[in-house]
């Protein structure tokens, strides 16, 4: 979110969830994904590394806003594969999470709004990064990335 006010969900209707899109930043060369940590989260306490990503807004087409929100954050520029995952998220149940496949095309890598680092890392150590939870069908797509495809 731009602004930095908080959401009093007292005055949310049932029913209505927040929409994040993250993206799935898959670097086809190295075989890494990207994630970048974040610090002092107002929603989820225990928010450190995540995918890049945002809120979305009524609107706005989800995957150009993805890509903008993305390139503010990273510094790099992605191509919006495709939505292809989604789930409420564990720890705040009123956050929908969307899940996109990006490929990276270019870009000068920089911590941007609301990132503090980024790293790329092999599918198989998200893990070890991640302090919310990851689901494990989730987890399951990303390390099949991994695998080259011929």
């Amino acid at each position: 979110m731009k602004n930095n006010k908080k959401i009093d969900w007292n005055k949310i209707k049932k029913g209505v969830f927040f929409v994040i899109s993250l993206g799935i930043i898959f670097n086809t060369k190295t075989r890494k994904i990207l994630i970048g940590r974040r610090i002092d989260d107002p929603y989820i306490k225990n928010l450190t590394w995540s995918f890049p990503g945002g809120a979305t807004y009524y609107g706005k087409d989800l995957e150009k806003n993805l890509e903008k929100s993305i390139t503010e954050k990273t510094g790099l520029k992605v191509k919006n594969l495709g939505c292809v995952f989604s789930r409420l998220l564990k720890e705040n149940a009123r956050f929908l999470l969307m899940y996109y496949l990006c490929e990276f095309i270019g870009g000068r890598e920089k911590p941007g709004e609301g990132m503090v680092e980024l790293k790329w890392v092999d599918p198989e150590d998200l893990e070890d990064y991640f302090t919310t939870s990851l689901d494990p069908r989730l987890k399951e797509y990303v390390m099949n990335l991994k695998i080259k495809r011929r």
